[in-house]
């Protein structure tokens, strides 16, 4: 339907039901993500906004950038703006005792020149992306990470999609200030973390290693529509620069904040006194693991805002506050065998199995050891005795093996040379940590690989999803990728819950993906090291699939962004005899087009290595590399121009260092890329 005017006649009662609307929503937002109290049902919610979305549609007129229907995203930017902080965003020293915590108190006490009691509020530390939202007159101004903790970046767009973050402040029984700097923390919730993942395991993307990660990685997107898509979360913790307010205390703003609508954790406290501290500390020690998200710890502040100021700051860190952790939870077990699984990419993952340990509250028997590389830096063996973690008290894994019970008798583990599934050959890359099944049809992949075959920026074929998936590899009509374009719509109709017009237009999808594009087919076949950007490129320099599957290491050298890592992941791919039979059997199936050539871009002949873990995926960040010109590469060497390091680096960059190869981190890998 065309967009359309109001006439004079009906402006009044449109403009009346649109703002009804967006009042109405407002507040069942605040209901739902605030207050955790919901007055209406998801289709009553659901409703609403698709009345107030169609018309916004229909009458252009009203469109206004707070409303309810904005938080679905925008497009993407260009590069984050920096934004200086009022006031610095500190970290916060640390306290690992209780012990510790008193000696912080007694500290407090010297400096005071006083024996009374310190007045605290402490609310449960959370492990997030640390963030300040700025309102003006009541409004949403603009929203920024720490950063430095002077200046940071400004994610506005973003927090917008966040739904507990109202975009105008409530006036309730305190009036707000003219301009208002509150600090909080953007999160993920457990279950919400877990559904992210799944849903990169689909899509054959790294895994998020924690919420915190997974939080900074979705909150720090150019494309807020993406973050729309991210269930992320706040608490709102601490003012910045109050202007006028009245305020005089922790605990006074806390509640001013809650009156306003924003969202503050209900497990905030007033504590008078060290021991009470301790009390609560310990208290929320035994909650921690029934809460829905991560915490490490609490957060102990003195209440009074006259004697944080009199207190002031050491270097980086407040006096007036301290993150008190809590000690890891662990227990100690034996390997009772270590047994390789086959990942829905082909990773093969060692899994320790082991004799039963309960963890905080939950009984461990199995334990992730990540990849060969963790267990010979751990010298993890069969029947070795091992102390066991929960991370982020959710995922648990052996934090180190106890020496002193070895017995002579335990045994190393290794990897086979084959897949235990489908029996291709099993490949590890030189320089990196996975091993990595080479078939391309093994069942333990197969799902996977249709989905990704199927997939957007691959073959897209709209209506294969999750379930229909599973149906086709179980009955066996799909055993690899060229079996989808002999289905048949016979054969769909008996699939449970697959109608007869479904059925039909599956078929008339797959149908139309035979016209494709070289890049895309490349993508779709899912080789590993080869995304959207790198498939586009090998397309661009060999023209015709069959001249990639033919080529040898030298040429594929030859390709802008092709390292010898990622050379060697190629010629493996198209050396398994399943894999070469898959590609002649697609070439009967599908026609492409012809592709352009791509300029040369400004990061031709630079050259970059990525290790740890980074705030977004390793593809992501080599596809941002390679599209303006970059190559990345798997290994270190005086060639190498750039490290850029995550969580958890290992010797990558301390090679970087001793070759005297400049290294960045995260935030100087966008600055570059963003300059440029």
């Amino acid at each position: 339907m065309p967009k359309t005017r109001a006439s004079a006649d009906d402006t009044s009662g449109v403009a009346g039901r649109v703002e009804k609307l967006r009042r109405d929503l407002d507040h069942h937002i605040y209901r739902y993500h605030v207050l955790d109290d919901p007055e209406v049902s998801d289709s009553e919610y659901d409703q609403l906004m698709r009345e107030l979305e169609e018309l916004e549609r229909k009458y252009p007129e009203f469109a206004d950038p707070d409303s309810p229907t904005q938080r679905v995203g925008a497009p993407p930017a260009d590069k984050f703006a920096s934004v200086r902080h009022t006031l610095p965003m500190l970290s916060l020293s640390n306290a690992t005792s209780e012990d510790d915590f008193r000696e912080f108190d007694e500290r407090i006490h010297r400096f005071l020149k006083s024996t009374e009691p310190v007045d605290y509020v402490v609310e449960p530390k959370l492990d997030g992306l640390a963030v300040e939202l700025v309102y003006v007159e009541g409004n949403l101004w603009v929203a920024s990470t720490r950063g430095d903790g002077t200046t940071g970046e400004d994610v506005t767009a973003n927090i917008r999609t966040i739904g507990s973050v109202p975009f105008q402040l409530h006036r309730g029984l305190r009036p707000f200030p003219g301009r208002l700097e509150v600090r909080g923390e953007v999160i993920l919730t457990k279950k919400a973390f877990a559904r992210l993942n799944e849903a990169r395991v689909r899509r054959e993307e790294p895994l998020f290693a924690n919420p915190r990660n997974a939080a900074a990685g979705s909150l720090r997107q150019l494309d807020s529509r993406i973050t729309a898509s991210r269930p992320l979360d706040i608490f709102c913790h601490s003012p910045g620069s109050l202007e006028a307010s009245g305020l005089g205390s922790q605990w006074e703003f806390l509640n001013a904040a809650s009156a306003w609508g924003l969202k503050t954790n209900p497990l905030s406290e007033p504590r008078r006194g060290v021991e009470a501290v301790i009390a609560y500390h310990r208290a929320m020690g035994e909650k921690r693991a029934q809460l829905s998200y991560d915490i490490d710890g609490i957060v102990a502040k003195v209440d009074s805002f006259e004697l944080q100021r009199r207190l002031g700051e050491i270097s980086r860190s407040p006096r007036w506050a301290v993150a008190f952790k809590f000690k890891p939870q662990q227990g100690v077990t034996r390997v009772v065998d270590i047994i390789p699984s086959v990942g829905r990419t082909g990773v093969l993952t060692p899994t320790a199995q082991l004799e039963p340990v309960a963890v905080a509250g939950v009984t461990i028997s199995n334990a992730s050891l990540h990849n060969m590389d963790e267990i010979e830096r751990k010298d993890i063996r069969i029947g070795d005795t091992v102390v066991i973690e929960r991370a982020g008290d959710v995922i648990p894994y052996v934090v180190k093996m106890l020496e002193e019970k070895r017995t002579g008798a335990e045994r190393r583990f290794q990897m086979p040379e084959n897949c235990p599934v489908c029996g291709a050959p099993v490949m590890r890359e030189e320089g990196e940590a996975a091993y990595r099944c080479l078939g391309a049809s093994c069942p333990a992949q197969l799902r996977e690989r249709i989905r990704h075959f199927a997939s957007k920026h691959a073959l897209d074929i709209d209506g294969l999803g999750d379930k229909l998936v599973a149906q086709l590899v179980e009955t066996g009509l799909v055993r690899d990728l060229a079996d989808l374009f002999d289905l048949r719509k016979e054969q769909l109709v008996e699939l449970e819950r697959l109608a007869d017009k479904s059925a039909q237009n599956i078929v008339e999808n797959i149908a139309r993906s035979r016209q494709t594009t070289l890049p895309r087919l490349i993508n779709g076949l899912g080789i590993p090291g080869v995304g959207e950007t790198m498939a586009a490129l090998l397309a661009e320099h060999f023209l015709i699939l069959e001249s990639l599957a033919a080529a040898e290491e030298g040429s594929l050298l030859e390709v802008r962004g092709v390292g010898p890592e990622t050379a060697r992941e190629i010629l493996a791919f198209f050396q398994a005899e399943q894999n070469r039979a898959l590609v002649r059997r697609l070439l009967t199936q599908v026609t492409t087009a012809p592709i352009e050539k791509r300029a040369p871009g400004p990061l031709q002949g630079k050259t970059f290595v990525l290790t740890g873990t980074l705030p977004i995926s390793r593809e992501e960040a080599a596809a941002r590399i390679t599209r303006l010109g970059g190559k990345v590469t798997g290994s270190v060497s005086k060639n190498t121009d750039y490290v850029v390091f995550g969580d958890d680096a290992g010797s990558k960059l301390e090679k970087a260092r001793k070759l005297g190869v400049e290294t960045l981190d995260y935030d100087r890998l966008l600055g570059l890329l963003d300059s440029r």
